[in-house]
């Protein structure tokens, strides 16, 4: 079976998510949910392209692709956010297996913490849990630096900023810090300024998303693994 696409109102958003694959899976397998944050279900056609033994589920979150959002907010936060994938996987007859990826893993630590039977196994991918780090008051400053380039020159110069804070290794030193800001047209991005100033990755509209701690004692208490 091809891809099914449904849409899922509640009171202030309606969730779109779509079901890839046989359904219900082959061989008993619990549905396979992909999660992004700020990324849409069109990240991962070609990854769940991949399990035609299962059914894939996606989604877009709320305020991103095709879910629109109806409560008059424009942030992003992960206890939000996984109230919405609880109502999906609600809706489809969890409990879920689960890859979650960067933002995406955010969302699905809040999940499991407040809806411990949602989800079996969890693989979740780089999750950007700033104040866990080692150096956390300077990885806010260097996330900062990033806002400051995207509010200053744009999207370019904001992307750019971004894919040199991602790219550097180790702890943000000194070093980091006194570097010249990196062209865009390195990157391949706009040098031109498009005037808005409204991304979820490049704004402080995700910043709850990295700001996030997890509840260490509900993960631990969880059946997922």
């Amino acid at each position: 079976m091809g891809m099914r696409t449904h849409l899922l109102k509640t009171n202030d958003v309606d969730l779109a998510y779509d079901v890839h694959g046989p359904s219900p899976a082959e061989g008993g397998h619990r549905p396979l949910f992909m999660i992004g944050q700020p990324m849409d279900a069109s990240g991962f056609r070609a990854l769940a392209a991949r399990f035609t033994d299962r059914t894939v589920i996606t989604y877009d979150p709320r305020g991103l692709g095709r879910s629109v959002r109806r409560d008059g907010r424009d942030d992003h936060t992960p206890e939000t956010q996984a109230g919405d994938v609880h109502a999906i996987i609600e809706a489809v007859g969890g409990p879920v297996d689960m890859f979650a990826s960067s933002g995406g893993a955010v969302t699905a630590l809040a999940l499991v913490a407040a809806h411990p039977g949602d989800v079996h196994t969890l693989v979740a991918h780089e999750p950007p849990v700033m104040p866990l780090l080692p150096d956390a008051e300077a990885a806010l400053r260097a996330r900062a630096g990033v806002k400051k380039a995207y509010d200053s020159k744009g999207w370019g110069a904001g992307m750019a900023a971004f894919m040199g804070l991602t790219s550097w290794q180790g702890e943000f030193t000194d070093d980091y810090f006194a570097q010249p800001a990196p062209d865009p047209a390195a990157y391949g991005m706009p040098t031109e300024d498009d005037g808005s100033r409204d991304d979820p990755l490049l704004s402080d509209r995700s910043w709850a998303v990295s700001d996030y701690r997890p509840d260490t004692a509900a993960l631990l208490a969880a059946p997922a693994w």
